[in-house]
């Protein structure tokens, strides 16, 4: 079954529609603030990107539809408050809160955010064993394209690209694999590939055949062709 959130090249969703050259940063002034919350939240410790973002994919099926990018966003953190034990559900209420929270020295201050967004939160790791393909080589994509350690878990292969037959751009070095970061069972780091696909390998119909897309895949991701 396709994820709610795997939709790149799925029919029916209408087209993309880029936003003119001077469009504000942020549409409402709210979108700021949601982004700023949820950076702010994560600088407690409690959870990690990969987290994040399985915590906005698993949103119900119905209100990922029909939320705007930002309450994805917020709805999401919401989520991960309660569920990482932060907040009860009572306190994101509006109910009263200890006083002062245990996680009150963690916050994040004015001051640190220019410093902390420049540093951001590198996953590259160091290596512990060479990679297994190079530059040029072809390969083809596990299918079906799915978290091959927790059913139904986060992975960033889309599904679109499952089976798919491409050659290796780059080798970008070990990183943190998401399949396993997202769900608490460690970091798990693998070997990163820049991975070309021509258009025509991934869709039937393609617009523009000779095309090509560049993929970031982890080695689990990928066999030998």
């Amino acid at each position: 079954m396709t994820r709610v959130h795997d939709m790149g090249g799925r029919f029916g969703d209408g087209p993309v529609i880029p936003e003119g050259e001077g469009a504000p940063v942020f549409a409402e002034d709210w979108h700021a603030r949601a982004l700023a919350v949820t950076l702010a939240a994560g600088a407690l410790g409690q959870w990690n990107i990969d987290m994040s973002r399985h915590a906005r994919e698993t949103l119900s099926p119905g209100d990922y539809a029909r939320f705007s990018y930002y309450e994805k966003w917020i709805s999401a953190l919401a989520d991960l408050l309660v569920r990482q034990g932060v907040l009860t559900l009572d306190e994101l209420r509006g109910g009263d809160a200890s006083d002062p929270h245990p996680l009150a020295d963690r916050r994040l201050g004015a001051e640190a955010v220019a410093r902390v967004l420049a540093s951001g939160g590198p996953a590259d790791r160091p290596a512990d064993a060479p990679p297994a393909f190079a530059p040029g080589q072809t390969v083809r994509t596990v299918r079906p394209a799915g978290n091959r350690m927790v059913d139904g878990g986060h992975t960033r292969l889309p599904s679109y690209a499952g089976g798919a037959r491409g050659r290796i751009l780059r080798v970008h070095g070990h990183h943190v694999l998401p399949d396993s970061n997202a769900h608490g069972l460690g970091e798990a780091p693998q070997p990163l590939y820049a991975v070309v696909f021509a258009a025509s390998e991934l869709w039937a119909m393609p617009e523009h055949p000779d095309d090509e897309v560049v993929l970031d895949l982890w080695q689990s991701y990928l066999e030998p062709e």
